[in-house]
């Protein structure tokens, strides 16, 4: 550790060179380790909510991925597989052996890729609102990576547009006007494009998983190396970014894998409902057990030696019929 710092009074940020770059994160509570990871343009305060809830009865470390919050933001490699070795990295400096994995969004797809590089290290997944699973991502997304958005951005975070646009985000969402879900977390994400050098490296993140057609990296290759790891999925019913129909797809891809829709709840469930979040995470960590390492059986997957059964035994605690009913 080079630094430390406190944070909204109580909460400790920490910061950790590695390979040259800083790396912040927050690091509290004891047992069984929970990584948290955020989605694109976030950073570690996006779970701001569960964090002390879920403390009481797990470490919980919450970093900031390099390139957003207080982490360092270089001209480097922002691909899934170089943020999974980055996680690697840090909880080899923090001494962890092994630890369950929560990703929101992108940190959902960062999420997977820790798991399918590193299945030694990985006990369980918690996937919300998960980039990964399908095509689909919304159009806004889609725009991030076209040619002039980080001009674009440079224009709109001049200090004074930036406060008349995010003073109107915030009215729209405050009145509840059609199309706003969501729309007060979307400010805080383009308020964090003033940071320099941050545009520049969420329209690199971007571009190394999404084209103009929609999500090009997804889970479904490599699915079934999964088949002894427990995974539960959380999504809002009304997420605007990532549609939560893509539940649907959950079933065919990871067959035992828990599914848990949350009602009036758009791209952040753990922030709409962060009480029921929390119970969702303490039942499934409750009645799971760590994911086993086999070496052998992953070769025999890879070779196509693929069985029926799921080591994971869990159904999936909501039916599709009835996730579809709620989309729809």
């Amino acid at each position: 550790m080079v630094e430390s710092t406190f944070m909204n009074g109580s909460r400790r940020v920490r910061f950790v060179d590695i390979h040259g770059h800083r790396r912040a994160f927050v690091k509290t509570g004891s047992g069984p380790v929970l990584l948290l990871l955020h989605g694109v343009a976030c950073d570690h305060t996006t779970w701001d909510r569960v964090i002390a809830p879920l403390a009481t009865d797990y470490t919980v470390i919450a970093p900031d991925l390099l390139g957003h919050g207080q982490s360092a933001k270089p001209r480097a490699d922002y691909s899934l597989g170089a943020y999974a070795n980055g996680m690697r990295d840090l909880l080899a400096i923090l001494g962890v052996e092994r630890a369950t994995i929560v990703g929101h969004s992108f940190g959902g797809g960062v999420a997977m890729q820790f798991a399918y590089q590193f299945p030694e290290l990985t006990e369980r997944l918690i996937l919300v609102a998960p980039g990964g699973v399908g095509r689909e991502v919304s159009p806004m997304i889609r725009l991030a990576t076209a040619p002039g958005f980080k001009q674009l951005m440079g224009v709109l975070t001049v200090p004074g547009v930036r406060h008349v646009n995010r003073t109107g985000l915030r009215l729209a969402h405050a009145a509840r006007l059609p199309g706003t879900r969501d729309i007060d977390e979307i400010a805080k994400i383009y308020d964090s494009f003033a940071q320099p050098g941050a545009c520049a490296a969420v329209q690199q993140v971007l571009r190394g998983v999404v084209d103009r057609r929609g999500q090009f990296v997804t889970m479904a290759d490599r699915a079934y190396l999964t088949e002894s790891m427990p995974i539960s999925v959380v999504w809002g019913a009304q997420d605007p970014i990532i549609p939560a129909s893509q539940a649907h797809l959950v079933e065919r891809l990871a067959p035992g894998a828990q599914v848990e829709i949350i009602d009036d709840s758009g791209h952040f469930p753990h922030r709409d409902h962060s009480e029921q979040f929390i119970r969702i995470v303490q039942d499934f960590m409750a009645t799971t057990t760590p994911a086993p390492y086999d070496r052998e059986r992953t070769r025999e997957l890879l070779r196509g030696e693929r069985s029926s059964r799921s080591a994971r035994g869990r159904a999936v605690r909501r039916p599709i019929a009835a996730v579809a009913s709620l989309i729809n």
